[in-house]
């Protein structure tokens, strides 16, 4: 997938936190520590990985094509990826009002380790708290 079309897909997913752009896709596809995983057009994955540690950047699923496992499919892909990178634990920020995600992530062995609040904007220009979670990568 291009940056174009990572930044159109995130639209399509995001409105709160806001939906990155093509400059930013464009910029952590540039990043050698930086990797990209995807389904088709229908739904990817940013990660990265660094000194033991693998970050899940973002993920989108169209939402057409959401509850068929490809969100879970990702996560597992993630995790293999980031353990083939030398990572021992992976982590991840998640807004506290997607629940949907959440579960996925729960589901995937992940747990909260932390909240930040505030830290994602709304349209609206109001905040919302970010949940942090992690585990282990075996």
């Amino acid at each position: 997938m291009t940056p174009a079309a990572l930044a159109a897909l995130h639209a399509r997913c995001f409105t709160a936190p806001p939906p990155w752009g093509e400059a930013a896709f464009a910029a952590f596809l540039n990043d050698p520590l930086a990797f990209l995983l995807t389904e088709g057009d229908a739904g990817f994955l940013l990660g990265r990985a660094v000194a033991g540690e693998a970050e899940l950047l973002t993920l989108a699923v169209a939402p057409e094509s959401r509850r068929l496992g490809l969100g879970r499919k990702l996560v597992a892909r993630f995790l293999y990826q980031a353990r083939l990178r030398g990572a021992e634990t992976a982590f991840l920020e998640v807004a506290a009002e997607n629940a949907g995600a959440q579960a996925l992530y729960l589901a995937s062995g992940f747990a909260e380790s932390g909240r930040r609040k505030d830290y994602y904007a709304r349209p609206d220009g109001s905040r919302m708290a970010a949940i942090m979670m992690q585990r282990a990568i075996l």
